[in-house]
């Protein structure tokens, strides 16, 4: 017996200078394992006599139970000590200002055309998109421009090398959105009121001309359209993409061979300031893009009778208009993929724009 409670008294301590579960673990493996302290007495249990049996049986047992209880008690103790550490460690102070995270924005042109997108469609426009690689004939001689243009040659479009199954038909990146607007026509009878936005491709390059470009387009054919239609709805676009009440345009006469007659249109800005731009005021203008009415040999090469329908058109670039209303000074910017300047001049995301909640924020 004396030996029984010298064994339990080792065996306690032990458990009670364990310090982390492991330790835990390797004293119960010395006292409870098939070659532990305790389970080496139960194993001389069947050499005993019934009566010896009948006197240590219990103080053994007793032993084991004590022993088992003693592990589990100090193992709940070491985990509660370590959730406290850790809670310690994880101390978290909910009265200080939140840690801000690094998170994406939208790029500038992709804000823009949503903008410009929100804007058309409160005027009932629809989006209609095509593909980056057009046919010629969709590209330029639907469009009423003649084969000995300055835009067909190679040194100011890119050219597609012919594919098989092409049957001769020439191929180009498109210099310009207004295919769309030829595709349009050919599979709709008017009334037709479409913005067609995106890439186009021209070989230029430099501060202000890039060679992949984006371009949004609008075209509106119906009887009876006119000018007036024409100014009207290029003044309500500028009114709520600049996001000012009061503007004023000037249309000076120009030549596009699909339009006739064909209008640049200016918008009263003041330069006076260095690096900086006010619109609706002051003595300066600044160029937004061309338009006019849709030449008769277009609606015909489209299949629209000319005699009954009239159309007009116009088109800005997404880059050039995200420049001048975010004071972005040099175009190949969009396309270098800098995380600085997007964080810059990036918008939050999924913070859509809406014509009542506000088209920038």
């Amino acid at each position: 017996m004396t030996d029984i409670a010298s064994l339990q008294s080792q065996i306690l301590a032990d458990i009670n200078a364990a310090g982390d579960e492991a330790a835990l673990d390797a004293v119960r493996v010395a006292a409870l394992g098939k070659k532990g302290s305790v389970s080496a007495l139960l194993a001389t249990m069947g050499k005993l006599t019934p009566e010896e049996r009948k006197q240590q049986g219990p103080l053994v047992n007793g032993l084991k139970d004590t022993v088992t209880d003693a592990i589990a008690a100090r193992k709940a103790q070491l985990a509660d000590a370590a959730l406290e550490m850790r809670l310690a460690s994880e101390k978290v102070d909910v009265t200080l200002p939140p840690v801000p995270e690094n998170s994406g924005t939208v790029h500038p042109i992709s804000q823009v055309l949503e903008e410009i997108t929100a804007i058309f469609a409160d005027l009932g426009f629809a989006v209609a998109e095509g593909p980056d690689v057009e046919f010629d004939d969709y590209n330029f001689t639907r469009l009423n421009i003649p084969p000995d243009h300055p835009a067909r040659q190679m040194q100011d479009t890119f050219y597609v090398a012919p594919q098989q199954g092409d049957q001769g038909a020439a191929h180009v990146l498109r210099t310009h959105t207004s295919p769309v607007q030829v595709r349009t026509m050919l599979a709709q009878k008017p009334p037709i009121r479409v913005i067609s936005p995106g890439r186009t491709y021209r070989v230029d390059s430099d501060a202000t001309h890039s060679p992949m470009f984006h371009q949004v387009e609008a075209l509106v054919v119906d009887e009876g359209i006119h000018l007036g239609h024409l100014k009207w709805t290029v003044e309500e676009f500028c009114r709520a993409f600049f996001e000012i009440d009061r503007i004023e345009l000037r249309a000076r006469p120009s030549f596009f061979p699909f339009t006739e007659p064909s209008l640049e249109w200016d918008m009263r800005c003041d330069r006076s300031v260095r690096g900086q731009i006010k619109f609706g005021t002051g003595n300066d203008w600044l160029e937004l893009g061309g338009s006019g009415m849709v030449h008769r040999k277009v609606l015909e090469n489209c299949g629209i009778d000319s005699g009954r329908y009239s159309g007009f058109a116009f088109g800005f670039g997404l880059d050039r208009m995200a420049m001048l209303k975010y004071g972005i000074p040099d175009i190949r910017s969009f396309f270098e993929s800098d995380l600085r300047w997007l964080r810059h001049y990036g918008f939050a995301a999924l913070d859509i724009p809406t014509l009542d909640g506000g088209l920038s924020r």
